[in-house]
């Protein structure tokens, strides 16, 4: 179990695994607050939106929602193209009540049983996208579609330490529910592919790179090694003072995720002002 994560580490955690981000009016604040718990969370839940007029209109829907059913109905709009629309952040009305037993699984990261009860609210547990498609069986799965898909869920389980067997099927949570209607076992393959490999899809993780020691961090300084760190901080989970993502310009932000990375590791003082050193470093990038 963990801490939702904000908007900001969110989107952070996104852009550091290479996606194409839109941001949809006033997704951050947008959600379903005073309607039920927001966390724990668990997991993340992989929908498709069923038939659909155009990708806009289903991307406003989502956000909007409908009589009966406010929005925002899922965190993420992913179309055909691969981009990702944030259409809400906190509790959505995405993946409703499914099974304890299913939930139990996910927590514990084996291998899920049937879901064939209703009786646990699962929009206060996972993160939900939709993927537009029709679900028909012939409106076709694009792979830049499916590949940005796997990318948001596994930048989410990495930002949390998940495995990919914290990524469900809505399917797999909600008796009677039909998405996605691709395999599932095999979309989770993909995760763990990019979990193990980050963004190379599962070519070996190549070597920690070398300290460039204390003279690169710092007021006014700007090169490949500061976006190398504020990179590695959102993929460990500290990215969360960043607004806009990682840059190859030294900022208060990549202090203060540095900062919140050595209090992590139980440092005071001195070995937490937010300045790297070669022990930062070598965890950082461990």
């Amino acid at each position: 179990m963990a801490t939702p994560l904000t908007s900001g580490q969110a989107l952070s955690a996104l852009r550091a695994a290479g996606l194409n981000i839109v941001e949809v009016r006033d997704w951050k604040n947008h959600n379903r607050a005073g309607h039920g718990a927001w966390g724990p969370m668990n997991g993340v839940v992989i929908h498709h939106t069923g038939d659909y007029s155009s990708q806009a209109q289903m991307v406003d829907l989502c956000y909007t929602g409908y009589s009966g059913l406010p929005g925002p109905l899922c965190h993420t709009v992913i179309d055909k193209s691969g981009t990702c629309h944030m259409v809400g952040w906190g509790r959505a009305n995405h993946a409703g009540l499914g099974d304890d037993d299913v939930l139990q699984a996910v927590i514990d990261e084996r291998a899920l049983p049937a879901d064939n009860e209703a009786n646990t609210d699962g929009n206060s547990r996972f993160y939900g996208t939709e993927l537009i498609n029709s679900g028909d069986g012939n409106d076709p799965w694009p792979e830049a579609q499916v590949d940005a898909a796997a990318r948001w869920a596994a930048a989410l389980c990495r930002a949390h330490g998940w495995s990919e067997r914290s990524v469900i099927g809505h399917k797999e949570w909600q008796p009677g529910k039909p998405d996605p209607s691709f395999s599932m076992n095999d979309f989770r393959a993909r995760v763990a592919r990019y979990l193990k490999g980050g963004s190379t899809g599962g070519k070996p993780t190549p070597a920690a790179p070398a300290f460039p020691g204390t003279s690169a961090f710092g007021n006014g300084k700007v090169n490949d090694s500061i976006l190398l760190l504020g990179q590695q901080l959102v993929r460990k989970g500290y990215g969360r003072h960043y607004k806009v993502g990682p840059s190859r310009d030294w900022g208060e932000a990549d202090r203060q995720n540095t900062e919140d990375f050595q209090r992590a590791q139980g440092w005071t003082g001195s070995d937490a002002d937010g300045y790297p050193g070669p022990e930062t470093w070598r965890r950082l990038f461990s």
